[in-house]
């Protein structure tokens, strides 16, 4: 967005992005170094505090609808889909040092090591996947390789035949040749019948759960007084559409941006979600009917 942004100006304005999780650009942006901060999950209490004691009041815009992934090895012949309860009995902080075999997880898989990739604890997307699948939010085992960096499980990822890890479907996206994707049952059919990959229809529908999810930018209050950042918001919710498939985000309905932006244009400050954090199955219909 910044790049596309930076070219319609031709030159005129320069913005600086930098790299962290969504906990450590929080961190930035409470205390007033920021003006925008990118976040994969709604703000969380501590945050909201941080930003009280600063004085920062921020605008929460919605730009995407996002799924997490999960991966393992092409290579990897056994996994065919993986069940909620599966994954939760994995990753959960009880399966530390016990579970380390993939037929620990279903009988009939190998005897063999598993190898864990995931996000970092300074990354909402470790917070949403343990709100998700272990029942608490930045609740989950620590043996294993972790990285705010997406790029860094994927390496991991297509190197090791007996890996498997998370990241968002982006991710996948830009690298479907080197990983295989592992369809996710939750197994309840409200939801779609049986395992289900994060396809865009999928996503979009709700269908894919409990691995769905929106994600946001938050605009300083302070900040969108300044002409080159109400020009840049704007761009973005002009664009966000587009380009949000070009990345493998998967875009608001039209009427979501339309929202977002009028959300902006008032200065409505606070979180639809109430400063509570990480929320499970949150669908794009329910979140237009938040704005």
């Amino acid at each position: 967005m910044a790049e596309e942004f930076q070219a319609a100006e031709k030159g005129k304005t320069r913005v600086t992005v930098g790299i962290s999780g969504t906990g450590g650009g929080f961190k930035k942006f409470c205390n007033g170094e920021t003006d925008i901060s990118d976040a994969s999950r709604p703000i969380k209490p501590t945050e909201v505090e941080a930003c009280k004691k600063k004085g920062i009041d921020y605008i929460e815009l919605p730009v995407a609808y996002d799924g997490l992934a999960i991966m393992v090895n092409p290579k990897n012949n056994w996994v065919d889909y993986i069940t909620v309860k599966e994954l939760k009995k994995l990753w959960e902080p009880e399966a530390q040092g016990k579970i380390t075999r993939w037929n620990q997880i279903r009988p009939n898989w190998p005897g063999k090591e598993i190898r864990l990739f995931g996000a970092g604890v300074d990354s909402g997307t470790y917070d949403y996947f343990t709100e998700a699948i272990v029942g608490k939010e930045h609740t989950s085992r620590g043996d294993y390789t972790s990285s705010e960096d997406d790029n860094v499980l994927v390496q991991g990822i297509t190197t090791d035949v007996l890996a498997l890890g998370f990241s968002g479907v982006a991710y996948y996206e830009s690298n479907k040749e080197r990983l295989k994707l592992v369809p996710v049952d939750d197994e309840n059919p409200a939801n779609g019948k049986g395992p289900i990959l994060p396809t865009y229809d999928d996503v979009m529908k709700g269908i894919y759960q409990p691995l769905s999810r929106p994600i946001f930018i938050y605009v300083n209050k302070k900040s969108a007084d300044r002409p080159e950042v109400t020009r840049f918001i704007e761009f973005y919710m002009k664009n966000a559409g587009a380009l949000s498939k070009e990345v493998g985000y998967i875009a608001l309905p039209d009427k979501g941006y339309e929202l977002a932006l009028k959300r902006f244009t008032k200065r409505i400050t606070g979180s639809v979600f109430g400063g509570h954090g990480s929320q499970v199955g949150v669908k794009i219909e329910e979140l237009l009917k938040m704005e």
